[in-house]
């Protein structure tokens, strides 16, 4: 039987070439004193933003064609695959190590971060498990359990990098996506919190980096040139860019006061050049985008489809979310960045990767699993 093939997303389609556009001509803005101080040319992040913005569109394209219902097929050696890259970081001389956290595996000039690959191996094994155990989903041995163990395990490989923010955001997917899936939500609340007491506990004993955050974020100007230096700098961009902004590369901020302001941190830099109007914009367009990730999964012809395409949803749902109020200080510094308009080369190839698989849900050629 022919399945009905339906058009692509074209409103997602069109939101992400804005946001990738939009993001290639922010980080140009963002880094173009930083590049020039080290000697690297005003055009380094330019041309490294534009390479990494054609990879990743070669990798949409492919992924749309690629039938979505293979990654229930390879789910388990997908997850494997991924959790095999997190463990290896730990073996001595094989990650690099940078500020402290081994997050990378080196090949060459180019780097790769297992995190990153998480994210859609997390996802995947999700859906997978509750399209295959769906009769399962309501017990709390074989349905729930399961599932909290790899939770456990992502977790804990990731925040010891450390690295808690890629931590947290594969954990609260996992968790939104084992919700969509229909769990009771006593088991969830249940190991929600247990898991923060742990995770709280972990915090508090260690006094590191992440204490020091929490401690201080809900007065960053008392540490203002210390801990907080970034935070309130990238308020002072905000605050400066008023309505309108001060116009497009006219920022004081990106001037070696804001820290790697092409990074987490590029969301201030917006603020101060395009100004609340653009900010304003530049979130109803994140707004559009999760809200077309809905839409697709919700008319996916199968669970696993569904599942799938909620779990990229809530991806970039949260990486936008936090990436702002980090940036706000409504939360702790973490090194969370903006989809598709932050610098990052795994990023950027990790966000169209799941645009591509968006956008093959949205055909609806999705059939059955079961």
């Amino acid at each position: 039987m022919n399945e009905e093939r339906r058009p692509v997303d074209a409103i997602l389609l069109i939101v992400v070439i804005c946001l990738t556009l939009f993001g290639v001509i922010m980080v140009f803005s963002a880094s173009y004193y930083s590049t020039i101080s080290g000697n690297k040319g005003p055009y380094q992040y330019l041309l490294l933003s534009i390479r990494w913005a054609i990879v990743g569109a070669v990798v949409m394209t492919i992924a749309s064609f690629i039938p979505y219902r293979a990654y229930y097929v390879l789910a388990p050696a997908i997850t494997g695959l991924s959790l095999f890259l997190l463990a290896i970081l730990y073996i001595p001389g094989v990650g690099q190590v940078r500020g402290g956290a081994t997050r990378w595996l080196g090949f060459g000039e180019y780097t790769f971060m297992p995190g990153e690959f998480a994210k859609f191996a997390a996802i995947v094994f999700v859906a997978w498990f509750y399209t295959k155990y769906a009769d399962k989903t309501k017990q709390l041995i074989r349905g729930f359990l399961p599932v909290i163990v790899v939770v456990a395990v992502y977790f804990v490989l990731i925040y010891k990098e450390p690295n808690l923010s890629t931590a947290l955001i594969i954990v609260l997917t996992m968790v939104a996506m084992i919700f969509l899936a229909g769990v009771p939500v006593g088991y969830i609340l249940g190991a929600g919190v247990l898991g923060g007491l742990l995770v709280w506990n972990s915090i508090q004993s260690e006094q590191g980096e992440h204490s020091a955050r929490i401690a201080g974020f809900l007065d960053p100007f008392a540490d203002a040139q210390g801990e907080f230096y970034q935070t309130v700098q990238g308020l002072l961009a905000l605050g400066s860019g008023g309505l309108v902004g001060v116009g497009l590369g006219n920022s004081v901020e990106k001037a070696l006061w804001l820290p790697e302001a092409q990074n987490d941190f590029i969301f201030a830099i917006i603020g101060e050049e395009t100004g609340f109007v653009g900010c304003i914009l530049l979130i109803f367009a994140y707004i559009v985008l999760i809200w077309r990730c809905l839409i697709i999964a919700m008319r996916a012809k199968d669970r696993f489809g569904t599942l799938l395409g909620g779990g990229i949803a809530c991806i970039f749902a949260l990486q936008s979310i936090l990436n702002i109020a980090v940036v706000t200080s409504m939360i702790p510094p973490t090194g969370v960045i903006l989809p598709f308009v932050s610098y990052g080369g795994n990023a950027i190839v990790l966000f169209m990767l799941l645009i591509g698989v968006m956008l093959n849900i949205s055909k609806g050629l999705g059939g059955r699993t079961r």
